[in-house]
């Protein structure tokens, strides 16, 4: 992965390394789920990141083979009783804040177009980066569940979204037209998991119907929205697989996407911040929906571009 203190901005250094892995041929956010019992990168409190930064610390993660999920401000670990070791280096996280007039001189601009939104970055370290912090800060991996329990839980959540699916057929797609999700049998799957992954991925789609997040790319993507949402889905399959303990290795046709996500995040470095606050929605949506939530767009409302708040 390319140096984070490049001189480029943060949206350019983060879109230049998803494409060098990209055109290597590996997906960023296809991850080993290990360590804590919910794998996204979490704060210092241990709030999970959002958006951008659930992908971005993930692949900063795997480059330097730390194993903690935690990542934190250099302020943090001494208040913590840590001290980050003098050889290591920080990793960007973004956000973005919000100027008003007073804060940007602009004064004589039009009503509704006062406040200016500027994307940031903090430097943060893992906890593996850091020396003295408490135990709980390098979680051991959990075992999984007995398996009649984990099966439970998993088709009560999947069985608590009240999208319409059918199973039929060898295919597995989601239909805006009849607002339908359709899955092959379970049994043609190489294990429960992988259907439910599967199912994830298709449920991602079902998000982004006018009815729901009403999640429109074309304005933005053109052409190439298709292939867009298809990323979108796959980052919202990738984000549940790290809150539910799925696999994300089960979809084998992402190389026909390829080519119009590289031309796309090429031309404009800030098209993967779109696309994974989109994804967030998605997650976010039917996560909450799974654990007995209801359909509420606000609910899960995530700004177009990742809005993380600076770690204090």
């Amino acid at each position: 992965m390319r140096n984070s203190t490049s001189r480029h901005s943060p949206a350019e250094s983060i879109t230049a390394a998803i494409i060098e892995r990209l055109e290597a041929g590996t997906r960023p956010w296809v991850q080993p789920w290990t360590g804590a019992s919910v794998s996204r990168p979490l704060r210092a409190c241990g709030t999970p990141y959002r958006g951008i930064n659930v992908l971005w610390l993930w692949m900063a993660a795997e480059a330097a083979g730390h194993s903690s999920p935690f990542w934190m401000t250099y302020r943090q670990s001494q208040l913590l009783g840590g001290q980050v070791r003098k050889s290591e280096r920080g990793t960007i996280a973004i956000f973005y804040r919000t100027y008003q007039p007073r804060e940007t001189g602009q004064d004589d601009e039009p009503d509704g177009e006062r406040a200016r939104r500027v994307l940031k970055s903090f430097t943060v370290f893992n906890a593996c980066q850091i020396d003295g912090l408490p135990e709980r800060f390098f979680p051991e991996p959990r075992p999984l569940p007995p398996a009649t329990e984990r099966d439970s839980a998993l088709e009560s959540f999947f069985s608590a979204i009240p999208a319409r699916t059918r199973h039929w057929g060898a295919e597995a797609y989601y239909s805006p037209v009849v607002d339908q999700v359709t899955m092959p049998e379970p049994g043609l799957f190489r294990d429960l998991d992988h259907y439910r992954a599967t199912l994830a991925h298709e449920l991602s789609h079902w998000t982004g119907h006018e009815s729901r997040l009403a999640r429109k790319l074309g304005a933005r993507f053109g052409s190439e929205a298709y292939a867009m949402e298809e990323l979108v889905a796959e980052l919202s399959s990738a984000m549940l697989g790290a809150e539910l303990g799925l696999p994300v290795d089960h979809l084998d046709h992402h190389a026909s996407y390829l080519a119009p996500w590289l031309k796309v995040l090429k031309a404009d470095s800030r098209a993967i911040l779109t696309v994974a606050a989109k994804a967030e929605e998605a997650a976010s949506l039917l996560l909450r929906l799974g654990r007995g939530g209801a359909v509420a767009r606000d609910a899960v409302h995530v700004p177009l571009e990742e809005a993380e708040p600076i770690a204090a």
